[in-house]
């Protein structure tokens, strides 16, 4: 986790980052750690009293993430092997003297043959381009709702979020998006546009979300329950 630092307390490792907020918060990121977000200078003692305090529910998320990370894949750059563009699967296709290394063609991914050693790098270059766009469009219909209007809007590699919203009002957004649906690609952006508002997940934030995505509980559920399975 970029710009934290690793700890353990007793039987729990975490990762401690300073946060903008002024409370202490304790997340369980996609990849399976804990992380603290504590204002700075940090109160080691306080942050140990929250994590005692949380024990219970650290045991029970961890656990639920093994089991939700159940549904990830390994996939293979083989012919027939599938990957996921906008919530739908298409077969994977070898191919010779392309035009570019990755394309998606005839409702299939055709890869150049001798693109194959990168392929993961062209997987997300394609992921990226096509997103962005798509992006920006539902940032503009969904922050119109609120009249909310992001200072930028990035798609990047995010590690263990699916988006963040910067103090200066950037919507960052993960590459693996692209493989969501729309209606769940949604989500996330409307996720992010209540943050520029609200940094914290209080009852005033999701107030806030619901006004943008209205009966949002499908898409963040089905998010949390596959999102795990979102991967090259």
């Amino acid at each position: 986790m970029p710009g934290a630092a690793a700890h353990t307390y007793k039987d729990i490792d975490f990762f401690l980052k300073k946060s903008d907020r002024k409370t202490t918060s304790i997340y369980i990121e996609r990849d399976g750690s804990v992380s603290v977000l504590a204002p700075k200078p940090f109160d080691i003692a306080r942050i140990q009293a929250l994590l005692e305090k949380k024990r219970s529910w650290i045991y029970r998320s961890l656990a639920e993430w093994d089991d939700l990370n159940r549904t990830r894949v390994t996939r293979e750059y083989v012919n027939g092997e599938s990957f996921l563009y906008l919530g739908r699967s298409y077969r994977l296709q070898i191919v010779t003297n392309q035009d570019v290394p990755l394309k998606l063609k005839n409702g299939q991914f055709c890869i150049d043959k001798a693109a194959i050693g990168e392929a993961p790098r062209h997987f997300r270059e394609f992921y990226k381009s096509k997103l962005l766009p798509r992006v920006s469009a539902r940032a503009a219909i969904y922050g119109a709702r609120i009249g909310q209007v992001p200072a930028g809007i990035k798609v990047l590699e995010l590690k263990n979020r699916w988006g963040s919203c910067s103090s200066a009002g950037v919507i960052n957004i993960h590459w693996k998006c692209a493989m969501l649906s729309i209606s769940v690609l949604d989500y996330v952006v409307a996720h992010e546009l209540a943050h520029l508002k609200y940094a914290n997940h209080t009852p005033a934030f999701w107030r806030q979300l619901e006004k943008i995505l209205p009966g949002h509980d499908d898409q963040k559920s089905w998010l949390k329950y596959n999102g795990a399975g979102m991967t090259l």
